[in-house]
């Protein structure tokens, strides 16, 4: 269960990193969904990859998050929990990257507050990539994903010139709800 959880996080992390290429594409319309929730957000995805193409994603994904002057989204953890870049959020998770022996990626502009970085130290903490490994995941997801991310997700699920990334949003969302309901659960 937490191999697959790490895969969704992981996937998330790389479709939010950057537009998806047309091998990538390719691969999510054979995705298969199901009855529940999640299913039902990977039959989206699947269904979103057969009409899209690499051409089309690049410039929605450079429309949603880079745009002249700014997309429509704006994909960091302290936008989203401040209004501002830059701020307290993003030094908490320096601190908190720096406990864990991470360091930003040589060649990176993006701060490390983005959707996409943390999804992927979420992944990677699940699969025990990273130093604290799945135990420590909990704690990261708690202080660092669920205060802001399902708000994100759901901006994602409702942008306006979202089409192929309305199904990510959709999967983002649902996979946060089910990670916030995991971690209420009794111990």
């Amino acid at each position: 269960m937490t191999t697959e959880r790490a895969r969704l996080f992981a996937l998330l992390g790389r479709l939010l990193v950057a537009a998806p290429d047309a091998l990538l594409i390719d691969a999510l319309a054979g995705l298969q969904g199901g009855r529940t929730a999640l299913g039902e957000a990977y039959g989206g995805l699947a269904a979103a990859a057969t009409v899209a193409d690499s051409v089309s994603t690049e410039r929605e994904f450079h429309n949603l998050f880079i745009g002249l002057g700014g997309g429509e989204l704006l994909p960091y953890a302290s936008y989203y929990l401040t209004g501002f870049l830059h701020e307290r959020p993003l030094a908490e998770l320096r601190g908190e990257l720096a406990r864990l022996g991470l360091e930003r990626a040589a060649g990176t502009s993006d701060p490390e507050d983005h959707i996409a970085s943390v999804c992927e130290v979420y992944a990677g903490l699940l699969a025990g990539s990273f130093a604290g490994g799945a135990p420590a995941a909990e704690g990261f997801f708690d202080k660092h994903i669920r205060p802001w991310a399902g708000r994100f997700f759901t901006d994602l699920e409702k942008a306006e010139v979202a089409r192929f990334y309305r199904a990510v949003g959709r999967l983002g969302r649902t996979a946060i709800e089910i990670e916030q309901a995991a971690i209420e659960l009794p111990a």
